[in-house]
């Protein structure tokens, strides 16, 4: 008989109550009890209805208040030391170490792996100690078992913790730091054991990734020592193939081990060729990142012979945690019936995997409904007329290399951007969003409600925007922007204006902490109607003789940050998008706007997790960036912005992108970052973020000075911009007009500076 689990499931809740409980707890709304109320809610919807399913055993352990990553940090006692919490936290401590505090900026964020979700990164010193703290795991495995669930704890492997850090001290490897940190582990395994339960999950996704050697022999050191817990472990791996790695996971002491089958597929024989013949075998069969339905016949054609052979050693599951997608199709009244017949979210996956279960165990008969429904579905996708578009085909064939340069070298255009503008040194600007106050989303609910007519949410718009137009002025910053009042999120905006594009109602997913998007859905080609941002930005520019940026969403954010159409290669689609957004480029060119910024946060997420195909998508990725920039003159300046990511090792393929101004969050890393770009001598201006919006604390004009003094030390000051790490949406009108108060007075003070030093 073939098993079914999930490796994890969404933590927000169908209409994300953690979300609402959460930033409810932080504005002292609601105590920690309430709030845990809550998230126990939650917990027990998610177990119920991987039991309603059939599943053989329930996850515990995938849900967090913010981010299992900084679960992991509190379960293990390892709380970075500056903050002076000691080994054991409390829970408003641990939202301290996610979002910063008056004395402390708050722990490192960047992305994990390669999808949108954003991981807390552990901070490891040489005397980095670590203890079993927190209770939340085995209180957790305990309400499931009380509730009559089987209970399969989830846990991120120790390697994989170790390999998601970042040491805080030169000249160590946080590898070193492995002897210690196995005995917690193995006291974990020692107390789930003790409450009874079979089976552990222990998460090792770093198995798809390039490893040095000694990272891929330690896993043998650490896996024989887990194994004296004598527990059944399920070693899980992810997002990508194994590789030169599937003989090592093969070979450890566990019980069982789960492959990416999406992925990874490709390896699938030489996984049963090594897997031992004791070993249960979990296929990741379902998509766990993308929302399109499965082919449930050609998994049961493809894995039928497989469950003849390993019958109850067959476990069946989707690729990964169903984090990444939205909970479930219930909640879209109003998603067009035809694309809604070929989505599934993380319930209706659940349901397939619950199909494919009875498919195999009791034969196909006994599902011919369901597998009936699903043939229709996907013949339905294939003949769809909405899904291709013959100009859009025809435009893409006749793209030639003419159409991804600028007319001339950064030198040329740097000269004339200069005379044009004129501006100070250290130049100030934003990433582009101001916050998103109450008024702003009412307006746009009830204008979305049909409550408020076109031109009076219009007219409320635009006191919106004149109002940050009015805010910027009075602080003195050189770039303005107009604010975003009227986006609703960065890709969904644009994403709505362009066809092949579509729509959720309720498709949210956990970017980070309570951060949820709603990621769009490309469905077919796409292309640019009509105008999307002209006539806000031109509105905008009115209301000022400063330059006025114009701000769009790049191609390959665009790609990354949907759940993007499987019947091509993701690099068509890149181009689709290049086109519409060059033509908005150029419209706003037309329109007087000589700064334009297109935003490319995603641009190093989308890179591959194995280097030997990072040529391939950096080709692709640069050449879509380049083609949605190059249509305008050498005095019209491009900017783009990027945030949370390392860069060091993709610079020359960030320099081939050949923007004008590149933005890039700094300030958690304390200017790390940045060096990379000065010892790659990046040719082109630089703005190096000063303070974190995703901090409530607003540094003062000394802390920015600091940084901006750092990162004149690494790179020419004349290229040097001043900027926030990222949009200022999420923060509040009076912190956000403080902290960019002291940043223009930081740059005034630089000015000074090096006024005086080019005098002398």
């Amino acid at each position: 008989m073939a098993l079914a689990h999930v490796l994890g499931v969404p933590r927000i809740g169908p209409q994300r109550e953690l979300k609402f409980a959460q930033e409810a707890y932080w504005r002292d709304e609601i105590d920690e009890a309430a709030l845990k109320a809550v998230a126990s809610g939650i917990r027990q919807a998610n177990w119920q209805r991987q039991h309603a399913a059939g599943l053989d055993v329930v996850a515990v352990g995938d849900f967090a208040f913010y981010d299992q990553m900084l679960n992991h940090v509190a379960l293990l006692g390892c709380a970075p030391p500056r903050f002076g919490f000691g080994q054991h936290i409390n829970l408003s401590q641990y939202f301290q170490l996610a979002r910063g505090n008056a004395d402390c900026h708050a722990m490192e964020m960047t992305k994990w792996f390669d999808t949108n979700y954003h991981y807390l990164v552990p901070e490891f010193k040489p005397d980095t100690q670590f203890s079993l703290d927190k209770n939340w795991l085995f209180d957790e495995v305990g309400e499931a078992q009380v509730a009559g669930f089987n209970a399969k704890p989830v846990l991120i492997g120790p390697l994989s913790f170790l390999w998601l850090g970042k040491e805080k001290t030169a000249d160590f490897n946080r590898l070193d730091l492995l002897g210690r940190l196995l005995p917690v582990y193995a006291q974990i395994l020692l107390r789930l054991k003790a409450q009874g339960v079979e089976w552990v999950q222990i998460d090792e996704p770093i198995l798809a990734l390039d490893l040095p050697v000694e990272w891929r022999t330690a896993f043998e050191r650490a896996y024989h020592a887990l194994n004296s817990a004598s527990i059944k472990l399920l070693l899980a791996s992810y997002f990508g193939p194994l590789r030169e790695n599937l003989l090592v996971a093969m070979k450890l002491p566990v019980a069982g081990v789960h492959v990416d089958c999406v992925r990874g597929g490709d390896e699938l024989s030489q996984v049963i060729d090594w897997l031992p013949a004791t070993k249960v075998l979990s296929v990741g069969v379902i998509d766990g990142r993308n929302i399109w339905k499965t082919d449930l016949a050609a998994v049961l054609d493809r894995f039928d012979g497989l469950h003849q052979r390993l019958a109850d050693r067959l476990w069946i599951a989707p690729s990964c945690s169903l984090l990444h997608v939205p909970v479930s199709l219930a909640g879209e009244a109003r998603l067009d019936g035809e694309l809604k017949n070929w989505l599934a979210y993380a319930d209706e996956k659940i349901a397939a995997l619950a199909t494919l279960k009875t498919a195999f165990n009791s034969g196909r008969q006994a599902v011919a409904a369901e597998l009936d429904d699903n043939v229709q579905a996907l013949a339905s996708r294939r003949a769809s007329t909405r899904v291709h578009d013959a100009a859009v085909g025809a435009r893409l064939a006749a793209l030639s290399s003419v159409h991804d340069v600028r007319n001339n070298g950064f030198a040329v255009r740097q000269t004339a951007q200069r005379a044009r503008f004129k501006l100070p040194s250290f130049p100030t600007t934003t990433i582009g969003s101001f916050p998103q106050t109450t008024e702003i989303r009412s307006a746009r609910a009830r204008f979305k409600q049909g409550e408020l007519s076109e031109l009076d949410y219009a007219a409320a718009m635009k006191r919106e925007i004149a109002h940050a137009v009015n805010k910027q002025e009075t602080l003195g910053i050189d770039v303005l922007v107009h604010g975003e009042a009227e986006r609703n999120d960065m890709v969904e905006y644009f994403g709505e204006q362009l066809a092949g594009y579509a729509f959720s109602q309720n498709g949210w997913v956990q970017s980070y902490g309570s951060r949820c998007v709603k990621p769009p859905i490309i469905y077919g080609d796409v292309s640019r109607p009509h105008a999307m941002t002209v006539g806000w930005t031109a509105y905008a520019q009115s209301l000022t003789s400063k330059p006025m940026k114009g701000m769009l969403t790049g191609p390959v954010t665009m790609l990354q940050w949907s759940f993007v159409r499987d019947d091509q290669p993701r690099s068509q689609t890149a181009l689709q998008i290049a086109l519409a957004i060059r033509d908005e480029v150029v419209d706003l060119e037309s329109a007087g706007i000589g700064i334009i910024q297109i935003d490319e946060p995603a641009y190093r997420e989308g890179l591959p997790l194995r280097k030997t195909d990072w040529p391939a998508y950096l080709d692709w990725a640069s050449r879509a960036f380049r083609i949605s920039a190059s249509g305008v003159a050498d005095a019209t300046q491009i900017h783009t912005h990027m945030c949370y990511s390392e860069f060091n090792d993709i610079l020359p393929a960030i320099a081939a992108m050949d923007a004008d101004v590149i933005t890039i969050e700094t300030s958690r890393s304390d200017m790390e970052l940045l060096r990379g770009f000065g010892d790659f001598n990046y040719p082109n201006e630089i703005g190096p973020g000063v303070y974190d919006i995703h901090s409530p604390r607003v540094p003062s004009a000394d802390d920015m000075t600091r940084l901006l003094e750092k990162a004149a030390g690494v790179l020419p000051a004349y290229n040097l911009w001043v900027n926030p790490d990222c949009g200022l949406k999420t923060r509040n009108w009076p912190e956000t007009e403080a902290a960019l108060g002291n940043m223009v007075a930081a740059a005034r003070v630089l000015r000074e500076a090096y006024r005086v030093s080019s005098e002398v």
